[in-house]
Parts: structure tokens; sequence; C-alpha cells
């Protein structure tokens, strides 16, 4: 009855039965793994929030296939005075801003576009879990290229080229990636560039953490990138920290010719699955606005919950942190006793703390916990102080 690109296990493994089996009786547990910003007790402005969605031009439905030219309009804006990676590229051009409802239907809209059933998309590894099943819905192949750490992380370009295949389509970057924090550098990127515009390939970067780099000054973005076919993608749910506003872009760069092209058919996917919210379009420009606020609170929850983490770490030899540019996460180098998930699950039973196993990010080897610094600060520091008891033992 059901399509085989479904065929995913459908029964849960132990990690989750063991969560499930606290929650159920009522423990009370420090979670180290949250990723919701809304529900981690940030001061949103409510009224301003709830006023931009209050615009009498939502109750009229004015469908546009790549969204309302002032939203995709602010989306350009956001970028303005941005370094991106290639110096003949100043700024956005809003005719080449797609909107969707968020980076999983924008994803979608780019396997569509590239890949025949059974192509491929290489992706690097560790990275997000959520890019296997967006890649088994569309019928394609994700093949993993390993990220290197070695005072730092890199691209491990040697096993990248060893990856491609005669039905590769693109290159997937995270930029900076979810769980590693590293950025692409723009040494990597004009190799990337190289490798992909030699072989038709195109550059796929998601930068929905761009603006949670630790250095002072903004990171590079590739939406002003033209070495190759590159598709950009963001929105609203880190940005400005609204998830539940469901809106995110993808903005096309590259060759000039090839983007007019690629915009063309884009929008045609666009239109056949309809514009996002005519509401939330509407209130981007302002909501975008409210970002570095929003952005300044969480910021220095993460600097807070790092400069935890660093003074337990410091007097626990069994565990070190790995370096981190941006994003979110800490990862942690731990003794290898068993597997990841025998670990989180120890530290559950034991310890009522949650964090992730490294294989949730598809590490290739155990001895890595993945941490969020976005927790409450008072939770973060008990569940830190109980972690590193249990190792200290």
């Amino acid at each position: 009855m059901f399509a085989s690109r479904t065929n995913w296990p459908l029964d849960t493994n132990r990690f989750t039965r063991a969560l499930e089996e606290h929650r159920r009786a009522g423990r009370e547990i420090l979670d180290l793994t949250a990723s919701n910003p809304t529900a981690c007790g940030l001061d949103y402005p409510a009224g301003e929030i709830l006023a931009a969605l209050a615009d009498p031009r939502a109750l009229t439905y004015r469908p546009e296939s790549k969204g309302l030219l002032e939203a995709r309009q602010a989306v350009a804006d956001y970028y303005a005075g941005r370094a991106g990676f290639s110096p003949h590229v100043a700024r956005v051009n809003p005719e080449c801003v797609l909107l969707a409802s968020g980076t999983s239907e924008a994803y979608s809209h780019i396997f569509k576009l590239l890949c025949e059933t059974g192509d491929e998309i290489l992706v690097p590894a560790p990275s997000y879990p959520l890019f296997e099943f967006l890649a088994d819905l569309a019928d394609v192949r994700l093949v993993p290229y390993p990220l290197l750490y070695d005072h730092g992380w890199q691209i491990d370009f040697v096993s990248l080229r060893a990856a491609i295949t005669p039905r590769s389509r693109a290159v997937m970057v995270v930029h900076p990636n979810n769980p590693t924090g590293s950025f692409v550098k723009p040494n990597e990127t004009a190799e990337l560039a190289a490798i992909c515009a030699s072989r038709e390939m195109a550059i796929v970067a998601d930068e929905v953490f761009l603006d949670y780099g630790r250095s002072t000054s903004p990171a590079r973005t590739f939406a002003l990138h033209d070495a190759a076919l590159t598709f950009t993608l963001s929105g609203l749910s880190k940005i400005s920290l609204l998830p539940q506003m469901k809106l995110a872009w993808t903005v096309v760069s590259g060759p000039e010719a090839l983007v007019q092209s690629t915009v063309e058919r884009l929008e045609i996917i666009a239109d056949t699955y309809l514009s996002p919210s005519t509401p939330v379009q509407l209130a981007l420009p302002k909501l975008l606005s409210l970002r570095q606020a929003l952005q300044t609170q969480l910021q220095k929850r993460v600097s807070a919950n790092l400069s935890v983490l660093d003074t337990a770490l410091r007097e626990s030899k069994p565990l070190t942190r790995l370096d981190l540019e941006g994003g979110w996460y800490a990862i942690l180098r731990v003794p290898v006793t068993g597997t990841d998930e025998d670990l989180a699950i120890n530290l559950l039973k034991n310890c009522l703390v949650l964090v992730h196993p490294g294989h949730f990010f598809n590490f290739s080897k155990d001895g890595f916990l993945v941490l969020s610094l976005i927790a409450p600060e008072d939770e973060f520091a008990e569940g830190v102080k109980r972690l590193r008891t249990l190792f200290d033992r």
C-alpha cells in the first residue's frame, strides 16, 4: 500500500524509549538538547510581532509564485553590506529570491529542480539528520563527505572528489555547520566552486545559523557568490528566532545566464506549491528588523553557557570541547567506553540529564556528545555539573 520511499524503520530506538519512560514517570530532566528558542525564556517583543501580523492587506489573497516583492526586497536588504565569497557581487537581487514555508520546502524545490530519481547530493558528515528524510521523499540519494577535525574543522576534499559520480548533482554545505559550528573558509569555497562549475554541479548552502558566529566580524555569505550555480537558504526560524512563522527563502546566484534559467524553473515549482502565508510575508520586513535584539539575547545566553562549560571542563581531564566558530551547539569529546547511545542513556538514567549522542548527527565513530548552548542558564549549569560528576567518578 505504501511507497518504498517511506520504508523508514519505525521502531523507536533505545535512547528514545528511555526518554519516553522517564517522561511517563514524571521525572524532571535537565534538557541540554533544547533547540526551540521560543521555549528557552527569551524576552520577545510580543506586541510588535502580533501587530506586524495584523496587516489588513492580509485579508486579500495576492498569490505571487516567488513571494510578495516587498518580502523578497526585505530578504535582499538583510544581505546588504555583508561580505560575500565573490568580489563581483555586491548585492542580492530580489528577483533571484524565492520564498518558501520553511527551508525543508526550499530543499524539496531544489531537489526537484536538480535531480532525477536516484541522483546524488553530496552532504557533509557530521551534519543535521533531517536531510536524510528530505532526500528520501525526493527519491534522491545522499552521499556523505567527511569534515575532518584538526585544530578546527575542514572539508576533506580528497574524499569529496572521490565521492563524485556521474549522478552527482550538487554539493551541500552548512555554513556554519550544525552541530560542528564550523564555517566554510574562502579557500574551501573557491575549491568547491571549481569542482562544481567544471562538472555542472550546484552548491547548496544552508545558512540558517549565519548570524551566530563567535567572531566579531560578520561571516561571509554564499548569497554573494557567482563562481558556480549556488542556492543559499535561510529563514525566520533562526535569523529572527521565530520557527513558528514558517517562512524561509532561497537566493539563487551564479553565472548570469544560468541564474536566469534556474529562477524561471524554480518559479514554476514554487507556483505549483503556491506561495507561503500572506500575513507572514507582509510581516517579514518588521520581523527581520526585530532580529538584532533577539539575537543579542541569544548570543549572551550562548556565551554564558559556553563559559560555564569551559570552566567545568578545565577541571575535568576526561572531557574536552571541540573548537566552535558559530551556531549554538557544543561538541564534547568523551572517553569511549561503549556507544554514544549507551552513554546518553546512562546520563539520562543516572543523572537525569538529556544530551544528544554523536551518532544522531552522523559522527563516524563513538566518543562524542552534543549539547545545546541555548538552554536556560541555571539548567545548563546544573546539567554540566551532573555530567562532569559522572565522568569524574
